[in-house]
């Protein structure tokens, strides 16, 4: 679905906005021939993500860098922790530093966070999912760190699953209509798309219920003793997925309703970066 031209797209549109026409600091200030090198310090514990970007970054700037990773996306890191030594020429080093500190700080909080959520809801048969909710042009690098954290990812966007949500039935003319159109719309442009369908309450579940051929049904805002009632109802007859006002506080009793998926927004949209610095070694 992603390719690895449009990751290295992206990472060259982030080095275009950063540089302008060039690192007048570094040139200023470092010979052209200088040699160095730097370590990536952990300095808050967390879930360490985004090597393999930090070394898409350092390789886009010089090829001629040598980026050597001491732990792995994934791993349980520590203050003090050494994540990568990068050695070669120092103005490239210095060049690169910020974007692979903005990559890796952010990607590794979504990664924490991420797991953290996974911990809450062990043992309970129930998967997190990210949402559509992230930074634009970043989606790709905080839904990497979402899996990286133990998550799943929801769709990427609009074109890989058809999500039918309220304003969708809203401007359709209520949910059974909804339903239909998108058969039809499905079956006429040949398109194999899993489609989703969110409900409000229990007259758009049974609505739902009654017109078959989607795969999964989100319940979106129920309590967690509706919930219950809900994928009670269902009996398996569809994927359900619990969506909305779902925090770190209530998760687990979510969970335990029986529910397939649990998707939560603040994954990528309400995160703090997780604290790290590169720092120039003898």
């Amino acid at each position: 679905m992603i390719s690895e031209q449009h990751i290295d797209h992206l990472i060259e549109l982030a080095i275009a906005e950063d540089f302008g026409d060039g690192d007048h600091t570094s040139r200023a200030t470092i010979p052209v021939d200088a040699q160095g090198k730097a370590v990536l310090l952990v300095k808050e514990p967390g879930v360490l993500a985004g090597l393999d970007i930090a070394r898409r970054v350092f390789a886009k700037v010089d090829p001629s860098l040598d980026f050597k990773p001491m732990l792995k996306d994934g791993d349980v890191v520590q203050p003090g922790d050494k994540a990568f030594v990068i050695s070669g020429c120092s103005r490239s080093i210095l060049s690169a530093e910020r974007l692979v500190l903005n990559f890796m700080q952010r990607m590794s909080g979504v990664a924490t966070r991420t797991r953290h959520y996974v911990s809450l809801i062990e043992g309970t048969g129930a998967i997190l999912l990210d949402t559509r909710k992230t930074t634009p042009n970043n989606r790709i690098f905080e839904k990497m760190a979402v899996a990286i954290g133990g998550g799943q990812n929801h769709r990427f966007g609009l074109f890989d699953m058809v999500m039918i949500k309220n304003n969708h039935v809203d401007f359709a003319g209520g949910i059974e209509k909804a339903i239909r159109s998108v058969k039809a719309y499905l079956a006429a442009q040949d398109k194999q798309l899993d489609i989703e369908v969110e409900v409000r309450n229990f007259d758009e579940l049974n609505a739902v219920l009654r017109c078959g051929g989607i795969k999964r049904i989100m319940l979106d805002n129920f309590s967690p003793a509706d919930l219950k009632k809900a994928v009670q109802l269902i009996g398996g007859r569809h994927e359900t997925e619990a969506s909305g006002g779902i925090t770190e506080e209530t998760i687990a009793e979510y969970a335990a309703t029986g529910v397939d998926f649990i998707s939560v927004g603040a994954l990528t949209h309400h995160i703090r970066s997780l604290d790290m610095s590169l720092r120039a070694i003898a």
